[in-house]
């Protein structure tokens, strides 16, 4: 019988983990990151889940002869955005943390 009664706050406090994972989850994936390239020529907008959301290129950039150089600018805006999101990921994980260690007592 003790046995059940301890197990029944370790389940109840793994469903609230659950719940507070999955309310970071979408959290994250509401977080609107911004990666850019070539001091903002080009620019790749994501949600912090790594969802592209768009593209901007600067027309400045656009050159029939350049265009080895605009895939490398956007490839390392979206680097820069893939970077972003980690950020974003990561403030939300340490919150979770927080908020883990603190209903813990610690």
């Amino acid at each position: 019988m003790t046995e059940n009664w301890a197990a029944g706050p370790t389940l109840s406090q793994a469903q609230d983990l659950q719940n507070q994972i999955l309310e970071q989850r979408q959290e994250i994936s509401l977080t609107s990151v911004q990666g850019s390239a070539g001091g903002g020529a080009v620019k790749v907008s994501m949600q912090a889940d790594g969802t592209v959301v768009g593209v901007a290129i600067d027309a400045d950039v656009v050159s029939s002869d350049e265009v080895t150089m605009l895939e490398d600018l956007v490839t390392a805006a979206f680097r820069d955005a893939l970077k972003e999101c980690g950020n974003a990921q990561a403030a939300v994980i340490a919150r979770l943390n927080a908020l883990t260690r603190s209903d813990q007592g610690g």
